[in-house]
């Protein structure tokens, strides 16, 4: 073979390369602190998030993102040489990531955020590059093809994109900002790429400011629409600890992440150091408000008494009574560590009520991070009609200082065709609704006999002897389902009762259980208060007669073939019931020493006498009404448990020490008494 001078010269630089390459190749395989580095980088970028499936392999895609000109799927970016991106020189990865063209050459949609990603520091796309590589298992899994609309389906216009819209300059450090906000800037323009969802887009879906340089820097992060979410505006926001704790945890004081940022905070910010956190912290912080969109971080001034009044006497503070008052609280402030508050909540607030329209309908779990090891669940409410969704999310906008705007049942129904919804069929036990109780001739006694089920302990403090309230065991007001639900129950009176041995009527039954299960005393019968529940429960029968067969009677039916295990139960326990409940069954107290979650054994729970103080009547109502807010299921994220389970954790909790109930010595004369009854 002859080989000319300048053919000779090209060998030698090809040669050369490829020596320098392999070198290059070996010292960043056998590199474990790049490896390590790379892969924190990759959290930072939350690589993860976008090219997993559900239910596939990190890092393999496949992941549907919807976008406004058709479907995109997520591609493979394991070292798989096939199907994804094993082939891959480190220019070729460089130049995907910086200037969004892939390795054969054709242009990536900007869905991948490439305009982000080109600030990247060449060290660290270096180190990024060599943990998908050589700290990623390959994965062979062959790519969706995308499904966009015609001409968005011809990728050669991206070039020209391209041109007008990307600038691939890397990060310039500001002298005039510290360090730390340098170091947030960087994370927050770039890797972090924060602006492909909380910047809103221009005629070319390109997102209008990159940073909050410039004259249309205005727009960084100033709240953008995504998959019909509202991402909402980050510009001065919170403090930067609060924004450092919300990425953290996954919520703070004002807020908890929901819907896609849920799954940000669980693949991506929880594994940030403390340095970074801080620094993303004081770069949002210190972004100017926009003018056309206030994050709304505080609630005004708030007429407590009025809101109490309102609340009560409109269809809208009624409905967020029975459908959102249990988590959230009748004055908005929700639980810390639990349930969100609603009062100066940014995102409930927000211009566009998408988000609350669109999680009211869909529901949403909060993330799993090392601080909040248990995930809470809020169900869908599609069951509710359009305007049963508009009026509750429409209080909740306006009331506890909120300044949003109200919400219309268009505006839901439209959500619903854009979700492409299928109509919900009603579920078997329909609840009457509270709002209906202003129909009636007497609707201020029956509110405030339902008023006096869900608050039994500050309103009958002297009748009540533990901390509970009615409400405790009949979820809801009575009005769901295998929770001992009222509904049809006052019809079924007077009859013979087993435990007295003879006919009590219906204000005898109200009183046996202000003795047994709240270890107080009972209320004269004629007394206003009774009167009260006694019309609340006498409206709610829902026109059922005596031994009429009632849907979601009692709290259900468990074998008692199936033999409990208490060590089991404990087990349980811990897992499932001591988030809310208390490891020692103690309960969880606001700050005026009021129960949020009643105590689940000692002095203040109910008593030995009570129903549920029995193995399998306390693993039926486990079964169907618990753990609060751990499934989809409506109204609110009920039954998560197996029967096994449901049996082992009520032999567990009934039978932990609690009050007594002397007067059992006189139960059941006639006989009757259950098999699993703790006397």
């Amino acid at each position: 073979m002859n080989l000319g001078s300048a053919s000779l010269r090209l060998l030698g630089v090809a040669l050369a390369t490829m020596v320098a390459g392999s070198a290059l190749a070996a010292q960043f395989s056998s590199n474990p602190d790049l490896i390590e580095k790379g892969e924190y980088l990759a959290r930072l970028g939350d690589c993860v998030a976008c090219h997993t499936a559900p239910g596939g392999k990190p890092l393999a895609g496949g992941l549907k993102m919807k976008t406004p000109f058709g479907v995109i799927h997520s591609t493979n970016i394991t070292p798989d040489r096939e199907n994804g991106i094993g082939t891959y020189t480190f220019e070729d990865f460089d130049r995907a990531m910086r200037r969004g063209v892939a390795r054969d050459g054709h242009n990536l949609y900007p869905a991948m955020p490439y305009p982000s990603f080109a600030k990247i520091a060449q060290d660290d796309m270096r180190a990024l590059y060599t943990y998908l590589m050589h700290g990623v298992a390959p994965v062979s899994q062959p790519n969706k093809p995308n499904d966009m609309r015609f001409p968005f389906n011809i990728r050669l216009g991206l070039a020209g994109w391209n041109r007008v819209f990307l600038d691939d300059e890397p990060f310039r450090y500001d002298s005039s900002h510290s360090l730390q906000w340098n170091r947030g800037a960087y994370i927050v323009e770039g890797l972090g790429h924060c602006g492909s969802c909380h910047t809103p887009r221009g005629i070319g879906f390109q997102e209008k400011a990159m940073s909050d340089a410039g004259r249309d820097g205005k727009y960084f992060l100033a709240g953008a629409n995504v998959e019909h979410w509202r991402a909402v505006n980050l510009r001065n926001i919170w403090t930067g600890p609060e924004i450092a704790q919300f990425l953290k945890t996954g919520q703070n004081d004002r807020g908890t992440a929901y819907g896609g940022m849920a799954e940000v905070v669980h693949f991506s910010p929880q594994h940030f150091t403390p340095g970074d956190l801080a620094a993303i912290g004081e770069y949002i912080h210190a972004l100017s408000p926009n003018p056309d969109e206030t994050p709304g971080r505080d609630a005004v001034s708030v007429d407590v008494a009025q809101t109490n009044r309102e609340i009560y006497a409109s269809r809208a503070g009624l409905g967020y009574v029975q459908f959102c008052a249990t988590c959230h609280q009748t004055d908005g402030k929700g639980a810390t560590h639990f349930f969100p508050p609603l009062a100066g909540n940014t995102s409930i607030q927000a211009k566009d009520p998408s988000s609350l329209i669109h999680v009211m309908l869909t529901g949403s779990t909060t993330p799993l991070t090392a601080s909040s090891r248990h995930a809470f669940t809020m169900p869908s409410y599609a069951v509710l009609g359009d305007q049963e969704i508009a009026e509750i999310a429409t209080f909740a906008r306006t009331h506890w200082g909120n300044k949003g705007s109200p919400v219309t049942a268009d505006q839901v129904h439209k959500m619903r065709e854009a979700l492409e919804m299928k109509p919900v069929q009603p579920p078997g036990f329909n609840p009457p609704r509270y709002a209906d109780m202003l129909k009636s001739p007497n609707a201020g006694q029956l509110i405030y006999g339902m008023r006096l089920m869900r608050d039994t302990k500050r309103l009958l403090p002297n009748y009540v002897g533990n901390g509970l309230n009615c409400d405790n065991c009949h979820i809801n007001g009575g009005t769901m389902a295998f929770a001992a639900p009222y509904v049809g129950v006052a019809a079924q009176f007077p009859s013979y009762n087993p435990r007295a041995g003879h006919v009590i009527d219906f204000k005898d039954r109200v009183n046996g259980c202000m003795l047994r299960s709240m270890a107080g005393k009972p209320l004269d019968k004629d007394a206003s208060e009774m009167k009260a529940m006694v019309a609340y429960m006498d409206w709610i029968r829902n026109g059922y007669q005596m031994k009429q067969k009632i849907p979601g009677r009692g709290v259900g039916k468990i074998s008692h073939s199936i033999v409990p295990n208490a060590a089991n139960g404990k087990e349980v326990y811990e897992n499932s019931c001591a988030a809310c409940h208390g490891i020692h069954g103690e309960g969880i107290k606001r700050a005026d020493g009021s129960y949020l979650f009643p105590p689940l054994w000692g002095n203040d729970s109910y008593n030995i006498g009570a129903g549920i103080a029995k193995t399998y009547t306390a693993a039926a109502f486990a079964k169907n009404v618990m753990p609060l807010s751990s499934t989809f299921a409506f109204p609110i994220g009920q039954g998560g448990l197996t029967d096994q389970q449901a049996v082992d954790v009520g032999e567990y909790f009934s039978h932990m020490p609690r009050r007594d109930f002397p007067a059992k010595v006189h139960d059941w004369p006639k006989g009757g008494k259950p098999s699993d009854s703790r006397y």
